[in-house]
């Protein structure tokens, strides 16, 4: 019986849940203000989590709780609030690491299922066999793992227990996300949600008896990133981690825009996709387009993380900066009368290079041969922040997404 892989995507916010649920996720994973390893303003509220599990219910996908964090002493005190809210609210899993937060779930909880967050350091089949034990339903593996581990781990657990991994997104340099250098350097504790990122940051060398005098360390131009780490990418080899006895295939990225949700779900989407179309073929063809929308999102260099032994991770990269090669500037909001009604997110002007990414994954070109702004005035470009205007294109479903080579 073929084994149909969960693709899991990121959600922020609201907003993002849509999009990824929209561009091909089968479920999404998020936070509420608290519990999850993401701390930012823009996590769910109760009441937004109700409205994004009723989104999601509703088009067949599903939804999964992070609560990964390691709770105080007063958090604890907290837990078992906010797993009845979720509960309440329909959720599908909470992802923890902590055992007490395993068994809050358990007890306040009891008939949702809990997966292990990556958080946990599971390495091997005796770790995972024991979060099973403990009523664990999923593990997510350490990204440390390589195929041949995962193959192994899958061989000597329960089939019933499900596994998931990383596929794509930004990689740590410290084994599982286990760093304490974002505490050390910037009080911000990066095992609680708020990593400063120290890691991608540019040192030099200074020596004892030369104050002032900094060296780089290394030979690069533009100075050393002796921490910093490509982000991951798989899509070439999707197959093989399938074929590995992955349940779920995991984008990194609660943190990025919906724009980056939008695409890179759509890409492995088509990737995933194109493998179960045809799963016992050993020469499996990772469609062109796929690689293409990857390069269209901001992103570090790419490198296939530990999948193929840490010789192969090619984890160091010599820049801190993104490559940014499109920027995303506007949502198509409808269309009608080969007029789309469109809201601004990015300044672009007549003539300028642009695509349109649509939800089911196709890159369309456009040259708009006019923009008309809120007034029906005709403008050259779209220079006011949220603005809404109109172009005359091709008919394109909603939330369509406008882009412009940089």
């Amino acid at each position: 019986m073929l084994q149909i892989p969960e693709l899991l995507a990121p959600a922020g916010d609201l907003e993002r849940l849509r999009y990824a649920i929209n561009y091909g996720a089968d479920a999404v994973y998020c936070a509420l203000p608290e519990f999850g390893m993401r701390s930012a303003p823009t996590n769910f509220t109760p009441e937004q989590l109700s409205e994004g599990v009723i989104y999601a219910h509703a088009r067949g996908r599903k939804v999964y709780l992070t609560m990964n964090t390691l709770p105080t002493n007063e958090e604890a005190d907290r837990l078992p609030q906010a797993i009845k809210d979720a509960a309440a609210a329909g959720v599908d899993a909470f992802i923890v690491a902590d055992l007490g937060v395993l068994d809050a779930c358990k007890t306040f909880a009891p008939d949702i299922d809990v997966h292990m967050s990556t958080q946990t350091g599971i390495t091997n089949w005796a770790a995972a066999r024991a979060a099973y034990n403990m009523g664990a339903k999923r593990v997510v593996l350490a990204r440390e793992m390589t195929l041949q581990d995962i193959a192994t781990l899958r061989d000597k657990t329960p089939p019933e227990l499900e596994i998931e991994a990383f596929v794509h997104g930004a990689m740590c340099m410290s084994v599982s996300g286990r760093c304490l250098l974002s505490n050390y350097m910037a009080g911000r504790d990066a095992n609680r949600g708020q990593c400063a990122q120290p890691c991608r940051w540019k040192y030099y060398l200074s020596e004892e008896t030369r104050p002032g005098q900094l060296y780089e360390i290394g030979e690069n131009e533009n100075g050393s990133y002796i921490l910093n780490a490509n982000d991951m990418c798989t899509a070439p080899f999707l197959d093989l981690i399938c074929k590995a006895g992955v349940d779920s295939l995991k984008i990194e990225g609660r943190a990025k825009t919906f724009y980056y949700v939008a695409s890179v779900t759509a890409a492995y989407r088509r990737a995933l996709d194109q493998y179960l179309a045809d799963p016992m073929n050993e020469n499996f063809e990772l469609p062109e387009e796929v690689l293409a929308e990857l390069t269209r999102t901001s992103h570090r260099h790419y490198s296939p993380g530990f999948y193929f032994g840490r010789e192969q991770a090619r984890q160091a990269t010599d820049s801190a900066t993104y490559i940014r090669e499109w920027e995303f500037v506007g949502t198509v909001d409808g269309w009608e009368n080969g007029v789309a009604s469109c809201q601004q997110r990015g300044k672009w002007s007549l003539g300028d290079t642009l695509e349109v990414l649509c939800p089911d994954g196709r890159s369309i070109p456009l040259n708009p041969e006019w923009i008309k702004n809120q007034a029906g005035e005709l403008v050259e470009s779209t220079p006011h922040a949220m603005e809404r205007y109109t172009i005359p294109i091709p008919e394109l479903p909603p939330m369509s997404l406008l882009r412009r080579k940089v």
